[in-house]
């Protein structure tokens, strides 16, 4: 199947439910990756709407919050999620046991870190999933590179990259958070990426 990207984000791109909609309505296997950051519960609840069954993909690190962990149960119990956990290969006791406390950005061993906690967990999960559609809440305004990206993309894998709420403020996602009587956590932490508007690489690879 071949698809026209730029009429598809011309199209749709500002619209994230009737993108939702068209991306589920290919004949390709959907997942919806998630960290529970703030505002996360938009994209779950769009995506879980239409599709309740839809895969949803959780990277749990073990670094973070109690406020995200006890949000991400929250959130899963209220939409019904088909939740899928992915973790390291140590957890975080075992790999701390060994290399000590989380590296500093600046520590050249925070790059295999990333890949330990992070990548690794997520590239199992798309061989596990082995998806042909992928949602994201990525957002412009998170980063300048995010900034540059469009609604839908297609990667060097064929996998087809939809990023709804990517032209949406944060206001718009308060207003369908309250719209949609859905629950929010804001006490979050990205060890990978240390500041908000740093990329931990795997928007960047994938």
């Amino acid at each position: 199947m071949s698809l026209n990207v730029d009429e598809i984000n011309e199209r749709l791109g500002h619209d994230p439910q009737a993108l939702v909609a068209w991306a589920l309505s290919l004949d390709k296997r959907p997942i919806c990756t998630t960290n529970f950051r703030p505002f996360e519960a938009v994209i779950l609840h769009m995506v879980s709407q239409v599709r309740p069954d839809i895969p949803i993909v959780w990277m749990d690190s073990g670094y973070n919050t109690p406020a995200t962990y006890q949000f991400a149960d929250e959130v899963s119990q209220k939409l019904g999620l088909n939740r899928i956990i992915y973790v390291p290969l140590r957890s975080r006791a075992h790999r701390e046991a060994v290399d000590g406390p989380t590296p500093a950005l600046d520590d050249p061993h925070h790059e295999a870190f990333t890949k330990e906690v992070k990548l690794e967990p997520f590239e199992r999960a798309l061989r596990e999933t082995s998806p042909g559609v992928w949602f994201t809440a990525l957002r412009a305004s998170d980063t300048a590179t995010r900034a540059q990206m469009q609604p839908v993309s297609i990667n060097q894998d064929g996998l087809i990259k939809v990023a709804p709420v990517l032209h949406w403020s944060s206001k718009d996602m308060h207003d369908y958070l309250v719209r949609h009587d859905l629950p929010n956590n804001f006490d979050y932490f990205d060890p990978t990426k240390g500041e908000e508007t740093r990329e931990c690489g795997l928007h960047l690879q994938h």
